[in-house]
């Protein structure tokens, strides 16, 4: 059984067991519990429900293992011939969730 779900404005496909990085959820506590109920797919063995724009009394059950930052990402701009060169570096915050169970 899976689920397609929206956190924070992003669709992400969950399944119960699952680890799960999203942006930084600033309220939530590590081992606390969140619920997201915007749920806009799920498939139970083999039988659909689509969601108009999501489905009514689902939602997805999480706890909150930590929170992260990820890898350095590195944007370089340059003009060439003009000696015009700038580097940036970029470390996203996450926040990395554990799928609890998926109420439908």
């Amino acid at each position: 059984m899976y689920a397609i779900v929206e956190i924070l404005g992003q669709q992400f496909k969950v399944e119960a067991g699952r680890r799960l990085f999203v942006h930084r959820m600033e309220k939530a506590e590590r081992g606390s519990q969140v619920e997201f109920d915007n749920v806009m797919l799920i498939d139970k063995e083999g039988q659909i429900t689509v969601g108009a724009p999501k489905v009514e009394g689902a939602k997805v059950v999480a706890e909150v293992l930590s929170h992260v930052r990820g890898d350095k990402v590195l944007v370089f701009h340059k003009k060439r011939r003009k000696g015009y060169r700038k580097l940036n570096g970029h470390r996203q915050n996450f926040t990395e969730l554990m799928i609890k169970e998926i109420v439908a």
